[in-house]
């Protein structure tokens, strides 16, 4: 029987132990899409406890914890810190198989050097070391980066954020991680949904144009798009929760938008042709830019309305959508190249089933960058062993793993980088597993290479932020 969780896990073979410990273990840490508070950065935040750090905001564990019987009072609720965090170790046994466990042993290993399962019997102990840890100055915000040899973190960010975080950030001397805001307009895109008015209105303020019209409107968001780029973004991020597509003249455009703003009733094919050509102008703005664009497709969002409504959104009711999208991808992907070229993008799907889509879509749309259209990293509900493999598998397959630029962070919680670790076994038990069939040369030293591309080397040379 093999040790819990020890230096060769997930490490079932010789050459795979030997890609992840001499190229892989060592690699930095490029974080191209997270949701870390930059304010926190900033400020150096310290954490009062690994409640605060490990379930203040963490929908992962909250969905563990329901789904486990935990009273609500235990999750968000008005319970003490100490015993939040007793009714998570009480259930953390039970979640086997799900990434979340290992993703809490190996963050225990790592920065707090404690090596035992997390249960009820252990939970008072590590509780404590835990606690009188993060009581250090070594264990901020900046000192957890730091020693998670992150390089690049790419935060998310509204058009209509001040960035004020983001402006603290570049005047700190003592600290090199490059800290660079993502645009993130969605609430701009969303015409359909509550509060879009509201959003144009503080749109308005903060660029200082009068959105009357459609036309201001796109002023309004290349605007931002320039304040954005001025304090270092070079990424955008669209939420495609369902793909549209539907062409119509700009001035039929122009009348939806005015319709929204004057709180009229919208047509669903009308709803999709504003999206859609807000998508492609956008599009062509990043591309000026010299941007990366960002897709996240097919979440179902808020299903469970009353706790959605006592909660409000990102707290762990969200669910895998099964719509088919691939004609309108297609579709709006053919339409930006038409109107002025592909800028660099990344597709995501939510519904591991999709896979060969984006596959077989990213193929369609290369061109003489190495890896212009990726398939991204598998993401949320696909975080787990088997779905980095399939992910993994299936870029492979129909596409060129070699060019792929690995993991992201995905995550609110400052520890969250050991997924990186997560995932780079999970890709050297793969490629060694290869390997060790027969199926692929022995060559160490080019998987090797290869190896530290799809960990940090990659996205380095695909995203066109500096860092030191």
């Amino acid at each position: 029987m093999k040790d819990f969780m020890d230096k060769n896990f997930l490490l079932g073979s010789k050459t795979s132990r030997e890609l992840f410990n001499d190229y892989a273990a060592g690699m930095p840490i490029f974080d191209y899409h997270c949701h870390l508070n930059p304010k926190e950065i900033a400020e150096d935040h310290k954490f009062k406890n690994i409640t605060e750090i490990w379930l203040k905001g963490d929908h992962y564990k909250w969905r563990q914890m329901r789904i486990s019987g935990v009273e609500e009072k235990y999750i968000t609720g008005n319970a003490s810190d100490e015993e939040k965090f007793m009714k998570y170790a009480e259930i953390l046994p039970y979640c086997m198989g799900n990434p979340i466990y290992h993703w809490t042993h190996l963050e225990l290993q790592r920065y707090f050097d404690i090596h035992k399962p997390l249960t009820l019997k252990t939970a008072e102990d590590i509780y404590e070391k835990c606690n009188k840890l993060l009581g250090k100055d070594s264990y901020s915000c900046r000192a957890i980066i730091k020693k998670s040899n992150v390089k690049v973190i790419c935060t998310t960010d509204d058009p209509i954020d001040d960035l004020a975080a983001h402006k603290e950030i570049l005047g700190l001397k003592d600290f090199e991680t490059a800290v660079v805001p993502s645009f993130r307009p969605d609430k701009g895109i969303n015409i359909d949904r509550v509060g879009f008015t509201d959003w144009i209105r503080q749109l308005q303020e903060v660029s200082g144009i009068q959105i009357s019209s459609y036309d201001k409107l796109i002023q309004a968001l290349s605007s931002r798009v320039d304040f954005f780029h001025s304090l270092g973004c070079r990424v955008s991020d669209h939420a495609l929760d369902t793909v549209p597509y539907d062409a119509a003249p700009e001035k039929h455009i122009a009348d939806v938008f005015d319709m929204a703003m004057n709180a009229y009733p919208i047509p669903k094919e009308d709803i999709e042709a504003y999206k859609t050509d807000v998508l492609v102008k956008l599009a062509s703005m990043y591309k000026a830019k010299g941007w990366i664009m960002q897709y996240h497709i097919g979440v179902m969002r808020n299903v469970n309305y009353p706790m959605f409504s006592k909660l409000g959104s990102d707290t762990g009711f969200d669910a895998i959508n099964d719509d088919n999208f691939a004609p309108q991808l297609a579709s709006i992907l053919n339409a930006i190249e038409i109107e002025s070229g592909l800028p660099k993008t990344v597709l995501y799907t939510i519904n591991s089933t999709k896979n060969e889509v984006l596959s077989s879509l990213v193929g369609a749309f290369s061109s003489s960058f190495p890896g212009k259209i990726q398939f991204g990293t598998a993401w949320w509900f696909n975080d787990h062993i088997r779905g980095m493999k399939a992910q993994m598998k299936s870029l492979a397959e129909l596409g060129v793993l070699g060019r792929f630029i690995g993991m992201l962070t995905d995550s609110r919680s400052f520890l969250s980088y050991t997924r990186h670790e997560y995932f780079r076994r999970i890709l050297c038990s793969l490629i060694g597993g290869w390997i060790e069939n027969g199926e692929l040369h022995e060559d160490i030293e080019f998987y090797g290479k290869l190896v530290k591309g799809i960990c940090f080397n990659n996205a380095a040379d695909y995203f066109p932020i500096e860092f030191k």
